[in-house]
């Protein structure tokens, strides 16, 4: 196949194209990305000279552009990332990502429709399937209560898995509530594609997937922010007492699901992608701090003297928490790294990468476009 990665030069985004590049040679992976902040092509220096790549810098808005690059290739395939993330900048400015978020999603839909259309519909040529995957996130559904200290842990959570703190978990026909611009942007996304299928007989996927963790997550993010804090001996900002409860995933755990959901899922169906694995940002946070020390070669401890509590974010949901018994029944997954194994490996990962890091956070990542790709 012939497959757009939206949002590739991201940090979800760019697992999920290496792990595309590498394992399929003989289909082409066309990465499109705008290359705002949170895009960064360095991130994709390992397959950028492999053979079934390319990189595109576009706009998912300009509907015209799309659409040519589309017909250019022959895109059989479109899996969609790109978004704007970032619940505090959604509250700061949601135009943006009304505009990302939903007008960029439309113009994907309509551009694979009216290039399919032409084609010959929604199979292709030779007989393989035309698929439109469309990844979201569990904050559509809102907040969970913690209603049940002593933890109930999902059917198909793997043995060793964190207990959860409540009793509650978000499932794939749970009502959309969301509850921040960002959020409400992307439920938005999610009904815009659900509704081509039903209109349109378009084979769709639609994934929510909980927290990401890993390699190349731009620093805004709490895990890369924290450990970098600690790396420079900054304040590590919580908010409130730091009690929110997140699921944790990680991105390669998230990139295995997204190639099997594209390849094995059923068009028109929903799966939710979670990592069976709750903790309070607070617990996290003296998780990382204790690595973080032990690599750095300082005392245990050292750096909890750095946790800040700052006021609480507008809005801020106090628990997420995704049951993904459905893709482990249907399509056999599950993640591979316990969350501890994933968190050693991620603090290690940053404290090696530090040019990568210290690139992105004094902005010098922004001209690295122009000079490996000589425009």
């Amino acid at each position: 196949m012939n497959v757009i990665v939206t949002g590739g030069a991201g940090f979800i985004g760019s697992h999920v194209a290496r792990l595309l590049v590498n394992k399929y040679p003989d289909s082409r992976i066309i990465v499109v990305d705008a290359l705002t902040y949170a895009g960064n092509p360095a991130n994709l220096d390992d397959v950028r000279r492999k053979p079934n790549f390319r990189f595109v810098k576009a706009d998912i808005c300009d509907f015209e552009a799309i659409l040519a690059l589309m017909r250019e290739e022959k895109v059989d395939g479109v899996i969609h990332l790109a978004a704007e993330t970032h619940v505090d900048r959604s509250i700061r400015d949601p135009f943006v990502f009304a505009r990302t978020n939903v007008m960029g999603t439309l113009s994907l839909l309509e551009a694979a429709r009216r290039y399919w259309g032409e084609t010959g519909g929604f199979t292709a040529p030779d007989g393989g399937r035309r698929l439109f995957y469309h990844i979201s996130t569990d904050e559509v559904y809102g907040a969970l209560d913690l209603t049940c200290p002593e933890g109930v842990v999902p059917e198909f959570a793997p043995a060793g898995a964190h207990p959860a703190y409540g009793k509650d978990f978000f499932t794939e026909d749970l009502k959309y509530s969301p509850h921040s611009p960002y959020s409400a942007s992307k439920a938005s996304s999610d009904h815009f594609v659900r509704s081509y299928h039903d209109t349109y007989g378009m084979p769709t996927l639609v994934t929510n997937c909980s927290n990401n963790y890993g390699p190349y997550q731009f620093p805004e993010k709490l895990i890369p922010l924290v450990i970098n804090n600690i790396r420079t001996r900054r304040e590590i900002p919580v908010y409130g007492r730091g009690e929110n409860v997140r699921d944790w995933l990680h991105v390669e755990d998230h990139a295995r699901a997204v190639d099997l959901v594209f390849h094995r899922g059923e068009p028109g169906s929903t799966y939710n992608i979670g990592g069976f694995n709750e903790w309070k940002n607070i617990d996290i946070i003296r998780l990382i701090i204790k690595v973080a020390d032990r690599l750095l070669g300082r005392k245990e401890g050292e750096d909890l003297g750095l946790v800040t509590f700052v006021r609480d974010r507008a809005g801020h949901d106090l628990r997420y928490a995704i049951d993904s018994s459905k893709i482990r029944r249907e399509l056999g997954w599950t993640p591979e790294y316990s969350f501890e194994e994933g968190i050693e490996q991620t603090v290690r990962w940053y404290l090696t990468n530090t040019a990568w890091l210290d690139a992105v956070t004094s902005g010098e990542y922004l001209k690295y476009y122009d000079s490996m790709y000589g425009v």
